[in-house]
């Protein structure tokens, strides 16, 4: 089973229009609302390709009660703490292109006591995981060192943990040892204060999240793909997408495919890239079912070309 975290849920309402135009009243094409966070996106990917999941997560509010319920319907597993405050509800903005424009909330201040209650719960839950991913924003006011203790706390318990966070987080996070962490290209550059412009200087920053801690780094780098650092080198691979409709959740797939595939090797990049490639594909944060993925699509290299330039938008 794979647990996940998501310490700051959301429900999101994804509108699609033909363009985005500041001040302007604009019609949509289509909206839908989904569950969401990253690791509850992670979750969703997996239990749409029956793969045994759980998602822990806190709720409250109206918005809480929506969140269950959206996940309910979607089949996934949920441990629900219960807080006072409600969740977040985002809106993101969907242009045919792919190009997506998020308007997020900061989400609900959690108490000592729910923050203490979040890890208890997620440690329990993971007794005899294969894998606990912890996804995400951390709450307004959250410590930053959060996801850091709760990374040794599972270590302690015997789980791997795979870290999928930025900022400060992120790299407070990583002298606990995580085994996997998943940044994005700007996560990866902001997380070491090295440029990441090239697939080598993503691969020798990769190398430092490693030399900080992490066992394993799994860049993603959109267009251009995945890269995989970890002790037996560097992976390199990519997807090709003929028609992208949003970005949203795509890095989440991404991650859980690589972790429904063992989580390591050039075969579980593979497999992350289809369900990542598969997710761009499809509206809003909906997740990829067997059918959406097309692994003959991704390329594997386990060589780089460390002066390939990536493009300008990751």
């Amino acid at each position: 089973m794979i647990v996940t975290l998501t310490a700051n849920p959301s429900v999101d309402r994804t509108v699609e229009v033909d363009a985005l135009v500041r001040g302007a009243v604009l019609r949509a094409r289509s909206t839908r609302v989904d569950p969401s966070g990253k690791g509850v996106n992670v979750s969703r990917a997996l239990a749409a390709n029956r793969h045994q999941t759980c998602a822990v997560l806190p709720a409250g509010g109206w918005e809480g009660e929506q969140l269950a319920a959206l996940l309910t319907a979607e089949n996934v597993p949920v441990a629900l703490v219960p807080i006072a405050g409600s969740i977040r509800a985002n809106v993101s903005v969907a242009e045919p292109d792919g190009t997506v424009t998020k308007l997020n909330e900061p989400g609900p201040t959690l108490s000592e006591a729910e923050l203490e209650a979040v890890s208890a719960t997620t440690v329990a839950t993971a007794t005899g995981a294969g894998w606990v991913a912890v996804s995400g924003s951390l709450p307004p006011g959250a410590p930053a060192d959060f996801y850091a203790r709760l990374t040794e706390r599972l270590g302690a318990a015997s789980a791997r943990v795979a870290v999928d966070t930025s900022g400060a987080p992120l790299v407070a996070a990583l002298p606990a040892g995580p085994d996997l962490v998943k940044p994005n290209r700007e996560e990866l550059a902001e997380a070491t204060g090295l440029p990441v412009t090239t697939l080598g200087e993503a691969a020798a920053a990769a190398a430092e999240l490693r030399r900080r801690g992490a066992g394993a780094v799994l860049a993603s780098l959109g267009a251009d793909g995945a890269l995989l650092v970890d002790g037996t080198g560097t992976v390199h691979g990519e997807a090709t997408v003929p028609r992208p409709r949003s970005a949203v959740g795509a890095g989440d797939a991404l991650l859980a495919g690589f972790l429904a595939a063992g989580g390591s090797g050039p075969d579980a990049v593979a497999a992350a890239l289809a369900w990542g490639a598969a997710a761009t594909s499809l509206p809003g944060s909906r997740m990829p079912r067997p059918g959406d993925l097309d692994p003959a699509a991704v390329r594997i290299s386990t060589r780089i070309d460390p002066d390939r330039p990536l493009k300008e938008r990751s």
